[in-house]
């Protein structure tokens, strides 16, 4: 059975239920949201993203590309030394599947070499069952449960700043992406959504 997590804002409860061993959110941790970012770290695009976080006082979680951390090493330290946390995206953003498990286990352990965490999310929400049990020993596989559609051409921006203000809970791990084709709409909707968050009483935290 494969899941694709792109077919719309929340997960379907049965998928949820289905994948239990993933994390999809987090709760009993009062009005803390998880804001998560992926495929960076990309120049200029990472850097409005970290100093938007830095301007409202919160924190993300980053699941990185390893390739663009070989690439950009300077922007990975940053987000760590900014008191973020990171997590595995595979080395060159493998869709799990279409891949070979053997070649997207290397992939991941590719990323490896740049990228130290027990936190990985499979690019495009898509990976096999048998994947997952062979990452699952070493990692909390990370899912989410509100997708900001921000990668989407066919979302506007405000389309996409509702998609997150309706669909926030306490516990919720929300994506955006630090990515170039994503950039255009992070740059207008991150600075509503975070003041949405502080007027809301929510918390944005780095995934424990």
């Amino acid at each position: 059975m494969f899941i694709d997590m792109f077919s719309s804002v929340r997960p379907p409860y049965l998928v949820r239920r289905f994948y239990n061993e993933f994390t999809w959110s987090l709760q009993g941790a009062g009005r803390n949201v998880y804001l998560t970012f992926d495929d960076g770290p990309i120049p200029e695009v990472t850097e409005f993203v970290l100093d938007t976080l830095k301007e409202f006082g919160c924190k993300a979680t980053f699941f990185c590309v390893g390739d663009n951390v070989r690439k950009h090493p300077e922007l990975y330290s940053r987000i760590l030394s900014e008191g973020h946390r990171t997590g595995n995206h595979t080395y060159s953003h493998k869709n799990g599947w279409l891949t070979k498990t053997v070649n997207y286990l290397e992939d991941v352990r590719e990323a490896e070499k740049y990228i130290q965490s027990d936190l990985f999310r499979p690019p495009y929400g898509k990976i096999k069952r048998n994947q997952a049990s062979a990452l699952m020993p070493q990692y909390k596989i990370i899912m989410w449960d509100v997708l900001s559609y921000d990668f989407d051409s066919e979302v506007s921006a405000v389309q996409c700043l509702r998609n997150v203000t309706e669909n926030t809970r306490p516990g919720s791990v929300i994506v955006f992406h630090d990515s170039v084709k994503a950039f255009g709409k992070v740059k207008q909707v991150l600075p509503e959504y975070l003041k949405f968050l502080k007027d809301n009483n929510f918390h944005p935290v780095t995934l424990s």
